[in-house]
């Protein structure tokens, strides 16, 4: 054997075994990883997937969460649900809660973050103040709300201490006003959580950078928009998929303030399920309208993590 083969030789081995030794630890690694990850996706599994599993199955049936199962119906609970006018009509308030609210309650937290972000006397109070509803239950803030609004409540005796009292109104009674009074329920007490978002999005960008702009020449208005915003803009995103996929879900506040009505005015999917499915005790079109909105919710995700959020999380990935 020539001389000069035996240290390739050599070398041919030792990289193999430090292959082999990497992936053992490679192995390794995972295998606990996974192991501190099992807790977690048990009771992810339980939880999340077994019931999603559970009311597809359902929904296939004519079932009143009595009785046996047997009743198969196929894709008639589905048909059923798509073409009822009360359901489309909870799928159309949904809808414009949505877009109320990235219209109106994320530009309007945006602009008190940017307020709280300037340094003046009460500041930490006033962001106590705005974030305050928002720890509050959604049951409680209902009823109060309820309480303010209903007839010879706060609302009706302040607007009469003010010299206003025709400007009163039925507002959660009125199917052409019940839908504003709720999305101001709403603005009111989440509003306060995309604030505080938006607050620590802005806490992160450096002072230094408005400043340059600054002396740079630009104005308040510009260094905002062409400098604050742009970098404001993952949290900016992130808080408007939080919005829609919270409009989508609505469910307590509406429940106790109105329970979809009146004349299901103010009905939203999650309260129609609800309504179909424990209070008539629908169970297997109860299932499929949770099946409908579970759909909708997640298409949705993924299509805002494809096309809107896919570029920041590969902007916050670093390659070794």
């Amino acid at each position: 054997m020539p001389a000069h083969s035996v240290p390739a030789e050599l070398s041919h081995v030792a990289s193999a075994v430090r292959v082999r030794s990497r992936s053992r630890r490679n192995l390794r690694a995972w295998g606990l990883a996974g192991l501190f990850m099992l807790p977690a996706l048990v009771l992810y599994a339980v939880f999340v997937l077994f019931p999603i599993v559970q009311a597809a199955r359902y929904s296939l049936y004519d079932w009143n969460g009595l009785q046996a199962m047997d009743k198969f119906v196929g894709l008639a609970n589905f048909q059923r649900a798509l073409s009822d006018p009360v359901f489309l009509g909870a799928v159309s308030h949904n809808a414009l809660i949505v877009v109320l609210s990235l219209v109106l309650q994320v530009p309007f937290a945006l602009g008190i973050a940017l307020m709280l972000n300037r340094r003046f006397p009460g500041r930490a109070v006033l962001r106590l103040i705005f974030f305050a509803p928002y720890v509050i239950a959604e049951v409680i803030t209902a009823i109060v709300w309820s309480l303010i609004l209903q007839p010879n409540g706060l609302a009706d005796h302040f607007l009469t201490t003010i010299g206003l009292g025709d400007a009163y109104h039925p507002w959660l009674a009125d199917p052409a006003t019940v839908l504003v009074a709720l999305f101001f329920i709403i603005t009111w007490k989440y509003f306060g959580f995309h604030m505080i978002l938006l607050l620590a999005g802005l806490q992160g960008i450096p002072r230094e950078l408005e400043e340059a702009a600054a002396i740079d020449g630009a104005t308040r208005r510009q260094a905002l928009r062409y400098v604050t915003l742009p970098l404001l803009g993952p949290t900016i995103r992130v808080s408007v998929f939080l919005s829609i996929i919270g409009s989508l879900q609505l469910f307590d506040l509406v429940w106790v303030t109105t329970r979809g009505g009146p004349v299901n005015a103010s009905n939203t999917m999650a309260v129609y399920m609800f309504d179909r499915g424990f209070v008539r005790f629908q169970f297997g079109y109860g299932s499929a309208v949770a099946v409908i909105l579970f759909l909708i919710c997640f298409v949705l995700a993924l299509a805002y993590q494809r096309w809107v959020l896919r570029r920041d999380t590969e902007g916050a990935t670093t390659y070794g």
